[in-house]
């Protein structure tokens, strides 16, 4: 049974370089939300903190953790593993705090498919268009180009799992992007799906 007390599971999704990370670090500052703080086997890039971006660990120990089945999601994202465990995200939730979760369609999706008994709210971001996704992923430190082409040609496969959100935003301006997420969080705004069913016929 859900508790007025508890707080509430708000998941921020994307195609990798949209912004959601930035704009989960936004809400949680200005909000007071707590962050899901993800493990991953991924090499923390030049500006990431261990503790505060991602808890960084090693295949064997992120491994143990699912043998443990500490994770309350865990996903296979471009060849590393990224998931969140259970204890401090129903420790917060219990305290009271809402807790956002900075996770792939894959994890969004598993958590969606277990009974919690905690209000989920979930978001997808959207980039501007293809063109600035680049600029992102390149301005965020991204620099082998690679992996930045893999991530191109997925978002064509990333972004088809929108239908799956409770609300779709575009993210071209920061702050107009964080308003409407509150607002819909507030219910002060509404979800207009054809703006951004048009959108997506540019992008894609």
């Amino acid at each position: 049974m859900l508790s007025s007390k508890d707080g509430k599971m708000i998941i921020l999704s994307s195609p990798s370089g949209a912004g959601k990370t930035t704009l989960v670090k936004k809400i949680s500052k200005e909000k007071n939300f707590k962050i899901s703080i993800s493990h991953t086997t991924r090499e923390p890039r030049t500006n990431e903190i261990d503790g505060i971006d991602y808890n960084f660990i090693s295949q064997k120990n992120f491994q143990e953790l699912i043998n443990e089945n500490a994770f309350l999601e865990y996903a296979n994202v471009f060849e590393n593993l990224y998931g969140s465990t259970k204890d401090e995200v129903f420790k917060n939730l219990k305290n009271g705090y809402n807790v956002l979760f900075d996770i792939d369609w894959q994890g969004a999706q598993q958590i969606k498919n277990q009974t919690l008994n905690f209000e989920l709210i979930s978001f997808f971001i959207l980039p501007p268009s293809k063109e600035i996704l680049l600029q992102r992923l390149i301005s965020r430190g991204e620099t082998k180009e690679e992996i930045i082409q893999m991530r191109m040609k997925q978002f064509d496969k990333d972004v088809l799992h929108w239908i799956d959100y409770d609300f779709v935003v575009v993210n071209e301006d920061l702050n107009k992007c964080y308003n409407e997420i509150i607002g819909y969080l507030d219910n002060t705004i509404k979800y207009d799906q054809k703006f951004i069913k048009k959108h997506l016929e540019k992008l894609i």
